[in-house]
């Protein structure tokens, strides 16, 4: 791999990076927030 494929694999790799972290983490509060609605008390 030549240096200019290695730079472009490493910044691809490095900006996915926080996409995925974040897109795990909203992926857990939803579903934390469905199941936390699931036994929620419907009547008011």
């Amino acid at each position: 791999m030549s240096t200019l494929e290695s730079v472009i694999w490493h910044i691809l790799g490095y900006g996915a990076m926080p996409f995925i972290i974040l897109s795990g983490f909203a992926l857990v509060a939803a579903v934390s927030v469905w199941l936390l609605s699931l036994g929620k008390d419907k009547e008011v």
